[in-house]
Formats: C-alpha cells, structure tokens, sequence
C-alpha cells in the first residue's frame, strides 16, 4: 500500500531552522513527482515547493525561495524540506504529496496533488 509520512516538525523560534522528511512505502522515488504543501489556521493550502523525478528540477514558491530547500534521497525513498530563517508566518501544517500521473512542478503546486501524508504541524514563535 502507498503510503506518505511526514515528520521533523516542531516548535522552533524565529530565525531558526527545521528539517521536515517525506517516507515514501509503496513508490518508488525516483517514478514519482513529490510536493512539500502547508496549511496554516484558517487559510488554504498552499503549494511550498517541488521537486521532479524526471531531472530533479526544483521549484520553489516566491514567499521560501532563498530560505527552504527540497532534496531527495532515492536510496531511503525519502525528501527533505530542508527550512531556514524561519519566521511565524510559516507556522503551519506541512504535508508532502504525489500524483498518479505528473503534470510537472508547477501544475503541482498551483493545483494540489492526488495523494498526500497526514502531515507535521510547525510552529514557528518566540
């Protein structure tokens, strides 16, 4: 069965760092597509940052860049979202998701994916 787990959350002060992992049973990493999503109180998701099985192209939105990177490690089937200079509006739920079939980063992360893990909660506060 397949399967997302998210963790490495946490509660952090600003200005710190967090390394959030996505496991992956059942995919094979380096078949699948995997975006890093966050859900903060009362809003929406929103699409944080992908990275591409096909090359391994990453994308990154506007309010991270600079600040979080996606890596992957095909040999333990997992990604990181590597996240610095932390600050509260980061605060959030973070979910790691895929797709069946892959229409690229940037569809991904303006449309959601078809599967993701039931996320890790970061807190970002002094």
């Amino acid at each position: 069965q397949e399967q997302l787990a998210e963790s490495g959350g946490g509660l952090v002060q600003p200005g710190g760092s967090l390394r959030l992992s996505c496991a992956l049973s059942g995919y094979t990493l380096d078949e699948y597509t995997i975006g890093w999503f966050r859900q903060a109180p009362g809003k929406e998701r929103e699409g944080v940052s992908c990275i591409s099985h096909k090359d391994g192209s990453t994308y990154y939105a506007d309010s991270v860049k600079g600040r979080f990177t996606i890596s992957r490690d095909d040999a333990r089937n997992t990604v990181y979202l590597q996240m610095n200079r932390l600050e509260p509006e980061d605060t959030a739920v973070y979910y790691c998701g895929t797709d069946e079939i892959s229409f690229g980063c940037p569809y991904a992360l303006s449309n959601g994916m078809d599967y993701y893990g039931e996320g890790t909660l970061v807190t970002v506060s002094s």
